[in-house]
């Protein structure tokens, strides 16, 4: 067990980085500053160079080349913030040594169970020593497994200096869980020709096609009148969410797909007689299906206008991202490398599309190429996330090895 390693993520998730979608502002919660600030001094005293954080809870660093000959600058990156769908604050994690296979009781006294037959991933871990919550948090792994990943990788080369390895630079971002993480990561200052997000998750994975993303706002403006005397008068809002949720693809949910298939998400809803908004996100592999979904969303709201008058219904549509794939496909190179020191540090490389997004996607369309290789937690954003601690290792090895490669060639 790498105990620099463990060690250092279980200091990082002991920040509480929660971010939030309620909030204006970069971060969008003034607490991912702790762990920020943290990260820099941490940086300063392993002898990285060009530490630096920003105004905006973003950190930057450099470990130097320890070779003359022109190498390609290549630089890690990874996210601080963890998911607003579930408590951050006094995470109490727990290491099961050779996990056995059976199910993980995270809570007793509630009933807080992390089930093989739930979570079946669990038992490609078998005899592997796995960091789990304690039921009432989520754990952080997505993605300070990353960032400890990224820095013992660093500290790992400063140890290792018959490792020869150009110019790596590393980077700390807020607020990727909101999908804002890249909004003002700073590339020039960055100065990669690529970089790779360390924010994947089962080992060996490797990603370098997302889904292409939108956010839709439904707001329903009804009419409350006494029930008593409401025919023809009311109109109520909460029954129109209802119509509007029944006339989507029902088969196409996150629930219901899997692999390349997009779905039409539906987050929320918040509905009074008098007022109702349904939150969705609209996601697709193939941008001409995403096209398509986005019509599908506002040609129902046309039809129900048409049905209980012009401006009942609103809607308020927002790209959010696009599919990496475009901006890769012609500098195969950089996923190749990734690909060969992925098989080197775990004996596999399983190239998978991303069923979401990373930072690496809206980095790749501001010039810096960027697929996202796994980080090794797994079950994300709840109190059944948990980390094979051998699944870290192998990610940190393959950042070394990334770094060897990139050098060699």
């Amino acid at each position: 067990m790498n105990s620099e390693l463990v060690n250092r993520f279980l200091k990082y998730v002991s920040f509480d980085t929660q971010s939030s979608e309620e909030t204006e502002g970069c971060p969008s919660t003034q607490k991912q500053f702790a762990l920020a600030e943290y990260l820099r001094d941490e940086l300063k005293s392993l002898g990285l160079t060009d530490v630096e954080m920003d105004d905006h809870a973003y950190v930057y660093a450099t470990l130097p080349a320890n070779v003359n000959r022109e190498v390609p600058t290549i630089g890690f990156i990874s996210h601080i913030d963890t998911s607003p769908d579930c408590s951050g604050a006094n995470i109490h994690p727990r290491i099961i040594e050779n996990y056995d296979g059976s199910d993980i009781v995270l809570d007793a006294k509630e009933g807080v169970i992390t089930s093989v037959s739930q979570f079946p991933e669990l038992k490609d871990h078998v005899g592997e020593d796995i960091i789990v919550t304690d039921g009432h948090t989520l754990l952080g792994a997505d993605d300070k497994a990353g960032i400890a990943e990224i820095v013992t990788a660093m500290t790992y080369l400063q140890d290792h200096p018959e490792i020869e390895h150009g110019t790596i630079r590393i980077a700390f971002n807020p607020d990727e869980e909101i999908g804002a993480g890249a909004h003002l990561f700073d590339v020039p200052k960055f100065n990669c020709q690529w970089a790779y997000t360390m924010d994947g998750g089962e080992v060996g994975e490797l990603e370098y096609e997302n889904f292409n993303a939108a956010s839709a706002k439904i707001r329903i403006h009804g009419r409350n009148v006494h029930p008593g005397y409401a025919k023809g008068k009311m109109i109520n809002a909460c029954l129109i969410a209802n119509e509007f949720a029944s006339l989507m693809p029902e088969n196409e949910t996150p629930g219901t797909t899997d692999g390349y298939q997009g779905f039409f998400h539906l987050c929320s809803i918040l509905a009074t007689v008098e007022e109702a908004t349904l939150s969705y996100i609209i996601r697709d592999h193939d941008k001409g299906m995403f096209e398509k979904r986005k019509r599908i969303v506002s040609d129902e709201v046309e039809k129900l206008n048409a049905k209980y008058g012009a401006g009942t219904v609103t809607l308020v549509l927002k790209d959010q991202y696009y599919n990496m794939k475009s901006q890769l496909e012609d500098k195969m190179h950089i996923v190749n490398i990734a690909q060969e020191a992925i098989k080197d540090a775990c004996g596999f490389c399983n190239v998978v599309p991303i069923r979401g997004g990373t930072d690496g996607a809206q980095l790749s369309f501001k010039g810096l190429p960027c697929p996202n290789i796994f980080a090794g937690g797994l079950n994300f954003h709840g109190r059944n996330e948990f980390v094979p601690i051998q699944s870290m290792e192998k990610a940190m090895m393959t950042i070394v090895n990334i770094c060897k490669l990139t050098a060699q060639r």
